[in-house]
C-alpha cells in the first residue's frame, strides 16, 4: 500500500468512528457522496479491502482498514500536540472542545456559565451537546463527557474521575399550598428511563398504585423539571440545578428514606488529555460542579415540611 496524506487517511479513521457513510460525513463535515467517493478511490489506490458492510448495515473495517485507523489516529493526536507546541503563544488555549452531558447539566448548569470561561480564552470553542444518551469518547463523538455512574466502558483508552456529588430532592410548584403538595401526583420516567435511580425511588414509593403517579412520562430530568414548573406533580429532581429555580419550592419527604445521589464522573480521551484545551475545560467543569451553592442562604429551597 502507498503511503497517503492525511486527507486520504482522516475518511477511514471517521469511517471506524461514526460506524457508516453517514456518521462518518457528520464527523467530517462533508456529505455521504463524499465519503464514499473518496474511500472507494482509496481502497483502488491500495489494492485492498478497508471496509465491509454487514448485515445489520453497519461498515466494519477490515484488519487492514483497522491498522489504517490506527495510524491515522496516531497523526491526528500528534498533529493536535504539535499545533499547540508551535502556537505563537504556548499558553494559549485554543481550538474545539466538544462537551456532552444529559441535557439538564448542560442547559441548566454549564451554559449559564461558561462565558466567563470563554472570555478568557478568545481562541477557544466548546460544543455542549446536551445528550440523554452516552456518546462515545473512543469514537470522537466528545472530546469530554460528564457521566452520573461510575464507568465500565471504554478502558484504558479513556481516563475518568469522580468531580462529586448530584443530590436529589422532592420538588413542587412553589404556589402550591402545602395541604395540598403532599397530595400531588408523581411526575415519574417512561420505561425506558425506569432503571436510573430516582425512578426507582419513586416506584418504592407508590408501590405500583397507579393512582399516585401522574399521567405524564418523561425522558429526562429537564422535562421533569418543566412539568413540575407547570402543576402537572411533583418529581424528584437534582438540587443543584433546581436550587436555582424561583419557581419550585423544595418538600421534606415522610419518611427516613431520602431521595438518591448519583456520582458525577468525567470523562476523557487519554491521547487528548495532554492538550491544553482539553485540560482547560476539564478543570472548568471541575470548578463549576463544586462550587458553592447555598440553597438555605438564598432562602429559596428549605424544605417544606408535609402535615
Amino acid at each position: 500500500m502507498q503511503p497517503k496524506n492525511w486527507n486520504d487517511l482522516r475518511f477511514v479513521l471517521a469511517l471506524k468512528r461514526g460506524r457508516s457513510l453517514t456518521g462518518a460525513a457528520r464527523l467530517l463535515g462533508v456529505d455521504d457522496t463524499t465519503v464514499s467517493r473518496r474511500l472507494s478511490a482509496l481502497q483502488t489506490d491500495a489494492g485492498v479491502t478497508l471496509y465491509q458492510r454487514q448485515p445489520d448495515g453497519v461498515l466494519h473495517l477490515t484488519p487492514e482498514g483497522e491498522a489504517v485507523a490506527g495510524c491515522a489516529e496516531a497523526m491526528e493526536h500528534q498533529t493536535d500536540v504539535m499545533a499547540e507546541k508551535l502556537g505563537a503563544d504556548r499558553n494559549s488555549c485554543a481550538g474545539v472542545v466538544r462537551l456532552t452531558s444529559v441535557p439538564i447539566l448542560i442547559n441548566r448548569l454549564l451554559a449559564p456559565q461558561i462565558g466567563a470561561l470563554l472570555d478568557r480564552h478568545p481562541g477557544l470553542q466548546v460544543e455542549l451537546i446536551p445528550e440523554a444518551r452516552d456518546l462515545s469518547l473512543t469514537r470522537r463523538e466528545a472530546d469530554l463527557a460528564i457521566r452520573l455512574a461510575r464507568p465500565t466502558t471504554g478502558g484504558t483508552s479513556v481516563k475518568a474521575r469522580r468531580i462529586g456529588n448530584l443530590d436529589y430532592a422532592v420538588y413542587v410548584l412553589r404556589t402550591v399550598p402545602p395541604n395540598e403538595a403532599a397530595h400531588l401526583p408523581w411526575v415519574t420516567y417512561e420505561d425506558a428511563m425506569a432503571h436510573i435511580p430516582q425512578a426507582r425511588w419513586v416506584a418504592k414509593k407508590v408501590r405500583g398504585r397507579s393512582d399516585l403517579v401522574s399521567g405524564l412520562r418523561v425522558h429526562d430530568a429537564e422535562t421533569a423539571l418543566e412539568a413540575v414548573a407547570a402543576g402537572l406533580g411533583k418529581a424528584v429532581l437534582p438540587t443543584m440545578i433546581v436550587g436555582q429555580d424561583e419557581r419550585l419550592c423544595r418538600m421534606a419527604t415522610d419518611d427516613e428514606a431520602s431521595p438518591p445521589s448519583r456520582e458525577m464522573w468525567l470523562l476523557a480521551h487519554a491521547d487528548q488529555c495532554e492538550l491544553r484545551r482539553v485540560a482547560v475545560v476539564a478543570a472548568w467543569i471541575g470548578t463549576t460542579v463544586s462550587g458553592p451553592r447555598d440553597e438555605d442562604q438564598a432562602g429559596r429551597n428549605r424544605p417544606r415540611a408535609i402535615r
